[in-house]
């Protein structure tokens, strides 16, 4: 057979050969793709159990903790104790939104030098919160501008922030949203706005007077609520008045009774801040003061 009729050989390739060959081809028909670093997965869990302060503060921490030499746990510690503090307050943005306080207002705030009628061992026992606690009413009565809204919306807030279920709303909106709930048959739910949180802050009961369906409303509030849970309430009106105030004087005998038999009563005497303000006002412009 001459040169130019001769067929190539074939080349023999054994097991091993052919299985590398394979290999070459499968990665070369494929796109070549590394698998999620341990960080990587580490942020995809924590974004999946929405833990996302501790996803954003985990670099940081990691970081942290490389340079301080810090043991796993100590990691661990930190970064889920940056999540615990985000979720406490998103939570409690989420129960003042509830409340719907028309005002922040703290205890700090208020100028007890002001108002030296104030008992202040009192009022710090108040500040512990032990009233939630035991499910006591707190009263506070006074003429207008004495701070009595203040001290109640103060005093809602600090039992927001220790974690408590809070709501404030005014004596008016009170009766007004009950009224309106009953003609739509949504009543007994409606209650439940004001029977359910463990403190209810009532403002400016008194200032106008109320028919007997109001009163009712404030009567199976106070009812609701009794030794339930506690009632912040304030009054511009003395407990002798409050048949002035309550168009049937027997409803306001039993809501006295109620809001009374476990209750801490303070009567605010003194002067308006809202006046002492205005009479700063006139004293700059070389007027006299109104209260002295």
């Amino acid at each position: 057979m001459t040169a130019r009729n001769a067929r190539p050989e074939r080349t023999v390739q054994t097991p091993a050969a052919v299985r590398a060959q394979e290999a070459r081809e499968q990665d070369h028909a494929t796109i070549s793709t590394s698998e999620p670093s341990a960080y990587q997965r580490l942020r995809e869990h924590l974004a999946y159990l929405e833990m996302s302060a501790a996803a954003e503060h985990l670099a940081d921490e990691l970081d942290r903790g490389l340079r301080e030499k810090a043991s796993p746990t100590q990691v661990l510690e930190r970064l889920l104790a940056i999540e615990a503090d985000a979720t406490r307050a998103r939570r409690l943005r989420g129960r003042l939104r509830f409340a719907r306080y028309p005002i922040h207002k703290t205890l700090a705030d208020f100028d007890l030098d002001f108002q030296p009628s104030l008992d202040r061992t009192v009022l710090a026992e108040l500040s512990t919160l032990r009233f939630v606690e035991e499910r006591r009413n707190v009263i506070l009565l006074g003429p207008p501008g004495v701070g009595k809204s203040h001290l109640a919306i103060a005093l809602g807030i600090a039992a927001t922030e220790a974690g408590y279920r809070t709501y404030f709303t005014s004596a008016a909106d009170l009766v007004a949203n009950l009224q309106s709930a009953h003609l739509e048959g949504t009543a007994a739910y409606k209650m439940r706005t004001y029977t359910g949180p463990s403190v209810l802050v009532v403002d400016e009961l008194g200032y106008l007077p109320l028919d007997q369906a109001s009163a009712n409303w404030i009567f199976q509030m106070v009812s609701r609520r009794y030794e339930k849970g506690s009632i912040v309430l304030t009054s511009n009106r003395g407990f002798g008045d409050w048949n002035q105030v309550f168009a049937d004087p027997v409803v306001a005998s039993a809501i006295v009774d109620r809001l009374l038999h476990n209750a801490t009563v303070i009567n605010i005497k003194g002067h308006s801040y809202r006046m002492r303000r205005y009479d700063a006002a006139q004293r700059a412009k070389g007027g006299s003061a109104m209260v002295a």
